[in-house]
């Protein structure tokens, strides 16, 4: 037995797990900790590592969206001049801008329906 295991024999937790973080991580770690109400950090570091989760999120549905609006946008844009230029509007203009509001809603009620995880 060296120095090592004589110092852990009999711990509840032998193991130790070192890391480091910059003095931004540090503050930001502390000030959860008050948010909290606890000083310990080994407790708190062992609970968040052992306890805690990440989230992570896809953002896949609104992209979709954020291409359709602007694809609408480029086309109001160039009915807009058109219009400026000729002084008129086709309901060939209308029919194009609702199908694109609707493959919108559409996207949307699609990514509100679809199953999220806890």
């Amino acid at each position: 037995m060296d120095a090592e295991d004589k110092k852990t024999e009999g711990l509840k937790r032998p193991v130790q797990i070192k890391f480091r973080v910059t003095e931004e991580e540090h503050r930001l770690i502390l000030d959860k900790m008050c948010l909290l109400g606890t000083s310990n950090l080994a407790a708190y570091m062992r609970k968040i590592a052992i306890d805690g989760y990440i989230l992570t999120t896809d953002y896949s549905d609104l992209k979709a969206v954020a291409f359709e609006m602007q694809k609408i946008g480029v086309n109001i844009n160039q009915i807009a001049r058109r219009v400026n230029s000729t002084s008129r509007m086709y309901d060939q203009d209308f029919h194009y801008m609702k199908r694109g509001i609707d493959e919108i809603w559409q996207l949307l009620r699609s990514s509100l329906s679809k199953p999220r995880p806890h």
